[in-house]
């Protein structure tokens, strides 16, 4: 039997955890993103047992299992950072935010890899992510570290198929650790997604250098820039460069069947149409 798919959107969990799966079934999704704490933020109160307890309850209500929700983490850590203690605290942030995870019931942790900041090598950046998802494991015991690709803005590294593959090979636990594409991020960073053939040639890459064992999430997004553009600039379905054949490729794939497909797209009030139109075309392959 064919695996579901699993479409939805970043929503908002203000007021509570417990009110994203309500947002997420608002808009008709059957998957959803959300930050467990305010994302600018570095301290965040503990979850309390009644905010664990409704948050479980909502999402077993509104039908979404712990495979089809995807928390993302703060957007201050930085686990390849060049300074000790700021690494440090970017670590501990990390863990916390996996065991939030853990005490949700959640499976995957979505995040960004990490920035040199110009001041230690590429590769000595990379080490210090795998090492940093390393300690988060060895903390945590269910949720899998998913790394997301970024657009290569300034210092970011994970922009490269190569780099992605890289932090990988260094994590010991290989069960517990995957790749979310964004494919905003995937255009800007030089991975064409224009056509139907074009997209199949990138995802073809990522295979080869990667592994769709690890693909474990995605976020459907158009760019407003350019290919190649390193610069991380969402848009809406069919809106941007990317246009719609990329899409129609993505969703014909086997592989992207029970995991997130997460919109970031700019205009929260279309997510519905959104959601129905991938849906569509999913059907049609």
């Amino acid at each position: 039997m064919a695996l579901p798919l699993l479409v939805g959107a970043h929503v908002s969990a203000a007021g509570g955890v417990a009110n994203a799966p309500l947002n997420a079934k608002k808009i008709n999704a059957s998957a959803f993103a959300l930050f467990t704490k305010n994302q600018r933020r570095w301290q965040a109160a503990p979850l309390s047992r009644e905010q664990i307890d409704a948050f479980k309850l909502n999402c077993q209500q509104a039908g979404f299992a712990a495979n089809s929700i995807l928390p993302h983490d703060s957007y201050l850590i930085n686990l390849g950072h060049p300074d000790t203690e700021q690494l440090q605290r970017s670590r501990g942030a990390f863990i916390d935010e996996m065991q939030r995870c853990e005490q949700l019931g959640l499976t995957l942790l979505n995040f960004h890899p990490g920035s040199h900041l110009r001041k230690i090598s590429v590769d000595e950046c990379l080490g210090k992510i795998s090492e940093s998802i390393n300690m988060a494991l060895d903390s945590t015991s269910n949720v899998c570290a998913v790394i997301e690709n970024t657009a290569g803005q300034g210092s970011n590294l994970g922009h490269s198929f190569e780099q992605l593959a890289q932090i990988i090979d260094k994590v010991e636990d290989k069960s517990r650790v995957g790749v979310c594409i964004d494919t905003c991020h995937m255009f800007a960073a030089g991975y064409d997604l224009t056509s139907f053939e074009a997209a199949k040639a990138s995802f073809a890459e990522f295979e080869t250098v990667v592994g769709y064992q690890y693909l474990k999430a995605m976020h459907l997004n158009d760019s407003k820039t350019p290919l190649g553009s390193r610069v991380d600039r969402h848009h809406s379905l069919g809106a941007g460069h990317i246009g719609k054949d990329g899409f129609e490729f993505i969703m014909s794939l086997p592989q992207v069947r029970g995991i997130p497909l997460i919109l970031e797209t700019i205009e929260p009030e279309i997510w519905p149409q959104e959601i129905n139109w991938l849906r569509s075309i999913a059907n049609k392959s």
